[in-house]
Protein backbone atom coordinates (compact mmCIF):
# COMPACT_ATOMS: atom_id res chain seq x y z
CA UNK A 1 0.00 0.00 0.00
CA UNK A 2 1.52 3.28 -1.08
CA UNK A 3 1.82 5.97 1.45
CA UNK A 4 1.70 9.64 1.31
CA UNK A 5 4.86 11.21 1.37
CA UNK A 6 5.65 14.12 2.25
CA UNK A 7 6.78 17.03 0.03
CA UNK A 8 8.97 20.28 -0.47
CA UNK A 9 7.82 21.91 -3.81
CA UNK A 10 8.67 25.13 -6.15
CA UNK A 11 5.83 26.93 -8.55
CA UNK A 12 6.92 28.44 -11.51
CA UNK A 13 7.44 31.56 -12.24
CA UNK A 14 4.49 33.57 -13.65
CA UNK A 15 4.80 34.06 -17.44
CA UNK A 16 2.33 35.48 -19.10
CA UNK A 17 1.30 33.65 -22.34
CA UNK A 18 4.13 31.24 -21.42
CA UNK A 19 2.69 27.11 -21.14
CA UNK A 20 4.25 25.73 -17.95
CA UNK A 21 5.99 22.58 -18.57
CA UNK A 22 5.49 19.12 -17.45
CA UNK A 23 6.01 18.95 -13.44
CA UNK A 24 9.63 17.31 -12.36
CA UNK A 25 9.00 14.99 -9.28
CA UNK A 26 12.81 14.49 -7.63
CA UNK A 27 13.68 11.30 -5.15
CA UNK A 28 16.46 11.56 -2.93
CA UNK A 29 18.71 8.58 -2.06
CA UNK A 30 19.58 6.66 1.16
CA UNK A 31 19.43 8.44 4.24
CA UNK A 32 18.78 11.89 2.15
CA UNK A 33 15.68 14.02 1.99
CA UNK A 34 13.85 16.01 -0.31
CA UNK A 35 16.04 19.26 1.42
CA UNK A 36 18.91 17.35 -0.54
CA UNK A 37 17.38 18.99 -3.47
CA UNK A 38 16.11 22.43 -3.02
CA UNK A 39 18.86 24.30 -4.15
CA UNK A 40 18.31 22.21 -7.53
CA UNK A 41 14.48 22.43 -7.48
CA UNK A 42 14.53 25.74 -7.01
CA UNK A 43 16.55 26.24 -10.22
CA UNK A 44 14.90 23.79 -12.22
CA UNK A 45 11.15 25.41 -11.22
CA UNK A 46 11.55 28.29 -14.02
CA UNK A 47 9.03 27.22 -16.19
CA UNK A 48 7.50 23.99 -14.55
CA UNK A 49 6.30 22.95 -10.99
CA UNK A 50 9.17 20.57 -8.96
CA UNK A 51 8.23 18.41 -6.23
CA UNK A 52 10.65 17.33 -4.00
CA UNK A 53 9.64 13.65 -1.77
CA UNK A 54 10.62 12.70 1.36
CA UNK A 55 11.02 8.74 0.65
CA UNK A 56 9.19 6.10 3.17
CA UNK A 57 11.06 6.02 6.38
CA UNK A 58 12.68 9.01 6.07
CA UNK A 59 12.78 13.10 6.77
CA UNK A 60 9.13 13.41 7.70
CA UNK A 61 7.19 10.99 5.56
CA UNK A 62 5.52 7.80 7.71
CA UNK A 63 7.39 5.28 8.60
CA UNK A 64 6.31 1.74 7.29
CA UNK A 65 8.18 -1.97 7.73
CA UNK A 66 7.89 -2.28 3.88
CA UNK A 67 11.19 -0.61 2.22
CA UNK A 68 11.29 -2.21 -1.20
CA UNK A 69 11.42 -0.91 -4.63
CA UNK A 70 7.81 -2.03 -5.97
CA UNK A 71 6.70 -0.06 -2.62
CA UNK A 72 8.39 2.57 -3.19
CA UNK A 73 7.78 3.08 -6.75
CA UNK A 74 4.30 2.96 -5.82
CA UNK A 75 4.53 5.61 -3.19
CA UNK A 76 6.06 8.02 -6.06
CA UNK A 77 2.99 6.88 -8.29
CA UNK A 78 0.99 8.32 -5.70
CA UNK A 79 2.68 11.37 -5.10
CA UNK A 80 2.84 11.80 -9.30
CA UNK A 81 -0.98 11.61 -9.70
CA UNK A 82 -1.54 14.06 -6.32
CA UNK A 83 0.54 16.55 -7.13
CA UNK A 84 1.78 16.34 -10.91
CA UNK A 85 -1.78 16.43 -12.55
CA UNK A 86 -0.81 12.33 -13.43
CA UNK A 87 2.29 12.63 -15.56
CA UNK A 88 5.63 13.97 -14.62
CA UNK A 89 9.48 14.16 -15.12
CA UNK A 90 11.18 11.98 -12.86
CA UNK A 91 14.52 12.14 -11.48
CA UNK A 92 16.46 9.87 -8.67
CA UNK A 93 19.58 9.69 -6.86
CA UNK A 94 20.99 6.02 -5.79
CA UNK A 95 17.71 4.51 -3.93
CA UNK A 96 15.64 6.89 -5.14
CA UNK A 97 17.05 6.34 -8.94
CA UNK A 98 16.07 2.66 -8.14
CA UNK A 99 12.74 3.78 -7.39
CA UNK A 100 12.21 5.62 -10.35
CA UNK A 101 13.79 3.07 -12.27
CA UNK A 102 10.97 0.73 -10.62
CA UNK A 103 8.28 3.39 -11.49
CA UNK A 104 9.10 3.62 -14.63
CA UNK A 105 8.92 -0.02 -15.37
CA UNK A 106 5.35 -0.39 -13.85
CA UNK A 107 3.86 2.83 -14.44
CA UNK A 108 5.10 4.19 -18.07
CA UNK A 109 2.17 6.16 -18.55
CA UNK A 110 2.84 7.95 -15.36
CA UNK A 111 6.55 9.17 -17.06
CA UNK A 112 7.12 11.61 -19.72
CA UNK A 113 10.77 11.25 -18.95
CA UNK A 114 13.11 9.84 -16.31
CA UNK A 115 16.71 10.91 -15.13
CA UNK A 116 18.87 8.31 -13.39
CA UNK A 117 21.84 9.91 -11.16
CA UNK A 118 24.46 7.62 -10.25
CA UNK A 119 22.96 4.02 -10.06
CA UNK A 120 22.08 1.00 -12.51
CA UNK A 121 19.04 -1.68 -12.28
CA UNK A 122 21.53 -4.33 -11.08
CA UNK A 123 22.78 -4.95 -7.20
CA UNK A 124 25.50 -3.95 -5.50
CA UNK A 125 27.61 -5.24 -2.26
CA UNK A 126 28.24 -2.02 -1.04
CA UNK A 127 27.69 -2.54 2.77
CA UNK A 128 25.82 0.57 4.31
CA UNK A 129 24.99 -1.83 7.89
CA UNK A 130 27.78 0.48 9.30
CA UNK A 131 26.44 3.82 8.72
CA UNK A 132 23.15 2.70 10.78
CA UNK A 133 25.30 1.01 13.23
CA UNK A 134 27.01 4.45 14.26
CA UNK A 135 23.72 6.36 13.87
CA UNK A 136 22.06 3.66 16.58
CA UNK A 137 25.45 3.76 18.84
CA UNK A 138 24.83 7.42 19.24
CA UNK A 139 23.29 8.16 22.84
CA UNK A 140 20.22 10.14 22.18
CA UNK A 141 20.03 11.02 25.86
CA UNK A 142 22.55 12.82 25.96
CA UNK A 143 22.26 14.85 23.38
CA UNK A 144 20.42 18.46 23.47
CA UNK A 145 22.41 20.39 20.18
CA UNK A 146 23.25 17.99 16.78
CA UNK A 147 27.15 19.45 17.51
CA UNK A 148 26.87 16.74 20.90
CA UNK A 149 26.49 13.46 18.52
CA UNK A 150 29.02 14.40 15.88
CA UNK A 151 31.86 13.58 18.25
CA UNK A 152 29.74 9.93 19.12
CA UNK A 153 29.86 9.15 15.00
CA UNK A 154 33.60 10.44 14.73
CA UNK A 155 33.75 7.42 16.47
CA UNK A 156 33.10 4.71 14.07
CA UNK A 157 32.57 7.35 10.86
CA UNK A 158 36.06 8.60 9.90
CA UNK A 159 35.20 10.86 6.79
CA UNK A 160 33.52 14.02 8.19
CA UNK A 161 31.44 14.85 5.22
CA UNK A 162 29.61 11.81 5.69
CA UNK A 163 29.20 12.56 9.09
CA UNK A 164 27.78 15.68 8.37
CA UNK A 165 25.34 14.01 5.76
CA UNK A 166 23.96 11.87 8.23
CA UNK A 167 24.13 14.45 11.03
CA UNK A 168 21.34 16.47 8.72
CA UNK A 169 19.06 13.88 10.21
CA UNK A 170 19.23 14.69 13.48
CA UNK A 171 16.68 16.34 14.95
CA UNK A 172 16.81 18.25 18.15
CA UNK A 173 12.98 19.25 19.85
CA UNK A 174 12.37 20.84 23.25
CA UNK A 175 15.66 19.62 24.37
CA UNK A 176 15.49 16.13 22.72
CA UNK A 177 16.87 14.06 20.45
CA UNK A 178 15.47 12.14 17.64
CA UNK A 179 16.52 10.14 14.13
CA UNK A 180 14.31 11.41 11.26
CA UNK A 181 15.20 8.02 9.93
CA UNK A 182 13.21 4.22 10.80
CA UNK A 183 16.69 2.48 11.24
CA UNK A 184 15.16 -0.37 12.47
CA UNK A 185 13.47 -0.41 9.05
CA UNK A 186 16.43 0.27 6.83
CA UNK A 187 18.76 -2.41 8.95
CA UNK A 188 16.23 -4.34 7.90
CA UNK A 189 15.41 -4.11 4.58
CA UNK A 190 19.45 -3.06 3.31
CA UNK A 191 19.49 -6.09 1.69
CA UNK A 192 16.55 -5.71 -0.68
CA UNK A 193 17.81 -1.98 -1.03
CA UNK A 194 21.28 -3.12 -2.38
CA UNK A 195 19.59 -5.88 -4.68
CA UNK A 196 17.34 -4.90 -7.68
CA UNK A 197 13.99 -6.53 -7.60
CA UNK A 198 14.43 -10.29 -9.08
CA UNK A 199 10.88 -10.93 -9.97
CA UNK A 200 10.13 -7.47 -11.41
CA UNK A 201 8.14 -7.38 -15.01
CA UNK A 202 11.44 -7.25 -17.33
CA UNK A 203 9.14 -4.93 -19.79
CA UNK A 204 10.96 -2.35 -21.12
CA UNK A 205 10.30 1.48 -20.28
CA UNK A 206 10.38 3.33 -24.18
CA UNK A 207 10.48 7.03 -23.05
CA UNK A 208 13.74 9.42 -22.92
CA UNK A 209 16.40 8.23 -20.82
CA UNK A 210 19.53 9.69 -19.21
CA UNK A 211 21.78 8.12 -16.51
CA UNK A 212 23.89 10.57 -14.94
CA UNK A 213 26.15 9.23 -13.03
CA UNK A 214 29.79 10.39 -11.53
CA UNK A 215 33.17 9.70 -13.84
CA UNK A 216 34.83 8.52 -10.00
CA UNK A 217 31.93 6.54 -9.33
CA UNK A 218 31.92 3.00 -9.38
CA UNK A 219 28.25 2.21 -9.62
CA UNK A 220 27.24 2.63 -12.90
CA UNK A 221 30.16 1.07 -15.08
CA UNK A 222 30.30 0.00 -19.14
CA UNK A 223 29.77 -3.70 -18.63
CA UNK A 224 26.04 -2.19 -17.22
CA UNK A 225 25.02 -0.42 -20.40
CA UNK A 226 23.77 -3.53 -22.07
CA UNK A 227 21.26 -4.10 -18.68
CA UNK A 228 20.75 -0.65 -19.06
CA UNK A 229 19.60 -0.49 -22.50
CA UNK A 230 17.55 -3.58 -22.50
CA UNK A 231 15.30 -2.09 -20.24
CA UNK A 232 15.32 1.52 -20.98
CA UNK A 233 15.71 1.67 -25.18
CA UNK A 234 15.93 5.31 -25.28
CA UNK A 235 18.89 6.26 -23.22
CA UNK A 236 21.89 8.68 -23.17
CA UNK A 237 25.25 8.16 -20.76
CA UNK A 238 26.74 11.03 -19.48
CA UNK A 239 29.27 11.18 -16.80
CA UNK A 240 30.40 14.11 -14.69
CA UNK A 241 34.41 14.00 -14.44
CA UNK A 242 35.62 13.50 -11.08
CA UNK A 243 32.80 13.56 -9.29
CA UNK A 244 31.62 10.20 -7.17
CA UNK A 245 28.68 8.82 -5.76
CA UNK A 246 26.70 12.49 -4.46
CA UNK A 247 27.44 14.24 -7.79
CA UNK A 248 24.70 16.11 -7.34
CA UNK A 249 26.67 17.77 -4.13
CA UNK A 250 29.68 16.98 -5.66
CA UNK A 251 29.13 19.48 -8.37
CA UNK A 252 25.82 21.21 -8.36
CA UNK A 253 26.55 23.30 -11.24
CA UNK A 254 27.49 20.68 -13.86
CA UNK A 255 24.62 18.36 -12.81
CA UNK A 256 22.02 21.67 -13.21
CA UNK A 257 23.63 22.05 -16.61
CA UNK A 258 23.09 18.02 -17.47
CA UNK A 259 19.46 17.68 -15.78
CA UNK A 260 18.53 21.27 -18.09
CA UNK A 261 19.61 20.22 -21.28
CA UNK A 262 18.01 16.55 -21.07
CA UNK A 263 15.12 18.58 -19.92
CA UNK A 264 15.23 21.39 -22.78
CA UNK A 265 15.50 18.54 -25.16
CA UNK A 266 12.42 17.01 -24.31
CA UNK A 267 8.51 18.01 -25.44
CA UNK A 268 6.79 20.28 -23.26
Amino acid sequence: MAVKLNTLMHEPEEKIGSPLRTPLLIAHGLYGSARNFNSLGKQLAVDRRVVMVDMRNHGESPWDARMTYPAMAADLAEAVERLCGGRALVLGHSMGGKAAMALALSRPDLLAGLIVADIAPVGYDHSHAGYIDAMQGVDLSQVTRRSQAEPMLASALEEPMLRSFLLQNLVVEGGEARWRLNLAALKESLPDLMAWPGAWPETAYEGPTLFLHGGASDYVLEEMHPRIRALFPDVAFEALAGAGHWLHAEQPDAFLKSVRSFLRDLPA
